[in-house]
């Protein structure tokens, strides 16, 4: 009863109702007395606020000292309040009042819930097309044209949207560990989720680089709360994701999938790096004990994040690095790891970094205990995670590296024709690298068995801004000058395609990848994959040499047959638009 009595107290305290509280309790209220009078202040002391509900502040109000008004107001933003550089635990305490589905799971870490859009939407990203870079830009499907009086209205629409908010986030931090290569990205958004988000993602300032941050280089306007208008011309839909390289501004409608703030700036550093010279990677890189660089291309799914999570080496970073002069550095500042089926016994490094600070997004928990079920993609299967690198117990922090001793080409191949590991000629790697080859499973309800190739350039098409031509040259002087080692690794299927044969043992990737590191693969002996014409190792250590040729591990020798030829003719035919801008060495590198 003491502990109830207290209880009322402080909510009667700040509902205002306290006098009548003690009235209560001193027995100088009638026992008779009209029971509305009695219940209705504790009521209103009881009641949850709604999620849009207005916070009553002054017009001149900021969460912090530092927040200088004015950032927003030259924008045309007025919003009342606005949270600056939050910490992770007021952007806790933001995301668990105001936003719907948000909790402190039982790691630590913040479950948030991103809305209708649970993934990257490609077919609605847009470039503004203007004199400074229209013919720079690689456009097409994969860089469509807007025009800048719709990239305005888009932008006005999300200023519009944005002042309609009762606070706003902003986030300053860093793309790049070098600082000569360093860009400064500001965020503005309505959620604490996403400003989270970016506070793991980007790199994170000191309070002294905070003081004099100064404007920033890009600015990203967050409304993906609020679509675009379908009418405004160059739009496909009520999602619009638009980047202006004469502005220097991103604007998100209709969309709050985090992941488009943090390939919005992949984007932005594809067109600013390559133009000096400096070859920006959809990849993840790792250092040995030696100093030697590993760089793992892969598109998602193959594998990228996980392999250069290795115990025995330090992670540069897991997605996004860049190639210099000087070596190579991540553009980031965390990690952005799938969490579906996720088990400590297979990714150790990444189940450990979940805890305070990391977030969890459209996962599934138990309501009672907040243990996540990873295995549960009800809402979506591409459940993630983001965290800080230094939440990785081996990182290399700066996030800088030398020059990398040897490049890995990640793989997902679910006809289960490619083989486990191939050594690459330098011809090649440059033809893996513009074909980009990984493949997807077609989903069941449709009733198809057999896998869907899927071709991105230089791995990662979706946010290159250049021609492909441009990052493979950047790539094969860099790999020429520093005499770098190529292989292809697939991670995918091996004994039949799928619904026929089995994922590739992680355990078996790992010992090959070890084997590379050590230099014992470059060592035995090699055979031919015919059609393909790639060096197979007849032996690596830790291996079974069984799995290594891929068509002995197949029943069915006349299906692996069609399977190659098939495989084969897919990638003879994504080439033909990139062949006319490649020397004849490469196109001779096509399977046969």
């Amino acid at each position: 009863m003491a502990t109830r009595t207290r209880a009322l107290r402080s909510l009667a305290r700040a509902s205002g109702a306290s006098g009548l509280l003690r009235r209560i309790h001193s027995g100088r209220v009638p026992r008779l007395a009209d029971q509305t009078t009695i219940r209705a202040p504790v009521a209103e002391a009881l009641k949850v606020a709604r999620h849009d509900e207005a916070m009553m502040v002054p017009k001149d109000w900021a969460q912090f000292d530092d927040a200088d008004m004015k950032i927003l107001h030259n924008l045309g933003i007025e919003t009342d309040a606005v949270i600056h550089n939050a910490r992770p635990g007021t952007l806790y305490d933001e995301a668990l009042r105001y936003e719907k589905g948000s909790a402190i799971l039982s790691t630590g870490a913040l479950a948030a819930y991103s809305g209708a859009k649970t993934g990257r939407s490609p077919l609605d990203k847009r470039v503004v097309e203007e004199e400074s870079t229209v013919d720079d830009i690689w456009w097409g499907s994969v860089n469509v044209k807007l025009a800048e009086k719709s990239f305005i209205i888009n932008r006005e629409r999300a200023i519009d949207y944005l002042n309609t908010r009762p606070r706003l986030y902003v986030l300053d931090g860093f793309a790049g560990w070098d600082p000569d290569y360093r860009y400064k990205i500001r965020v503005i958004t309505s959620r604490a989720y996403h400003a989270l988000f970016m506070h793991n993602m980007l790199i994170r300032p000191t309070e002294e680089e905070l003081a004099h941050f100064g404007e920033p280089d890009y600015t990203i306007y967050n409304a993906g709360a609020f679509p675009a208008n379908r009418a405004t011309e160059g739009m496909s839909s009520g999602t619009s994701v638009s980047l202006n390289f004469k502005t220097r501004e991103v604007v998100i409608l209709g969309s709050q999938y985090a992941g488009e703030m943090k390939k919005g700036v992949f984007t932005i550093m594809n067109y600013l790096l390559p133009k000096q010279g400096i070859l920006s990677m959809h990849a993840s890189a790792n250092e040995g004990q030696d100093g030697d660089v590993t760089v793992f291309f892969g598109l998602s799914g193959t594998g990228k994040t996980t392999l250069s999570a290795d115990e025995n080496r330090k992670l540069i970073g897991d997605d996004e690095h860049a190639w210099t002069d000087k070596g190579v550095f991540n553009i980031e500042g965390g990690c952005y790891a799938k969490a579906i089926g996720l088990t400590r016994e297979k990714e150790p490094e990444i189940w450990d970094a979940i805890r305070f600070g990391a977030l969890l997004e459209n996962v599934v928990f138990d309501q009672r205990t907040g243990e996540v079920d990873y295995n549960d993609n009800s809402i979506t299967e591409n459940t993630r995670v983001s965290y800080p690198l230094e939440y990785i117990p081996n990182v290399k922090i700066p996030a800088v590296g030398g020059h990398p001793k040897n490049i890995i080409m990640l793989t997902c191949d679910a006809f289960g024709v490619l083989p486990p590991v191939s050594k690459l000629t330098p011809a090649q790697a440059m033809y893996h690298f513009i074909s980009g080859y990984t493949a997807k499973v077609a989903g069941t309800e449709m009733g198809v068995s057999e896998p869907t190739a899927t071709f991105s350039a230089c791995f990662g098409a979706p946010f290159m801004v250049w021609h492909p031509a441009k990052y493979a040259e950047l790539l094969a002087e860099k790999m020429a000058k520093h005499n770098v080692n190529a292989w292809l690794i697939n991670t995918g299927w091996t004994g039949g395609a799928f619904g026929l044969g089995h994922r590739m043992s992680l355990k078996d990737t790992r010992a090959i990848i070890d084997a590379i590191h050590s230099g014992d693969l470059a060592k035995v002996e090699y055979e031919n994959f015919p059609r393909f014409n790639l060096a197979v190792p007849k032996s690596c250590p830790n291996v079974d040499a069984k799995i290594l040729m891929p068509n002995k591990t197949w029943l069915d020798q006349s299906e692996f047959e069609r399977m190659s030829a098939k495989l084969s003719g897919l990638f003879k035919e994504n080439f033909t638009k990139f062949q006319d801008g490649c020397s004849a060495d490469i196109r001779a590198a096509a399977p046969q």
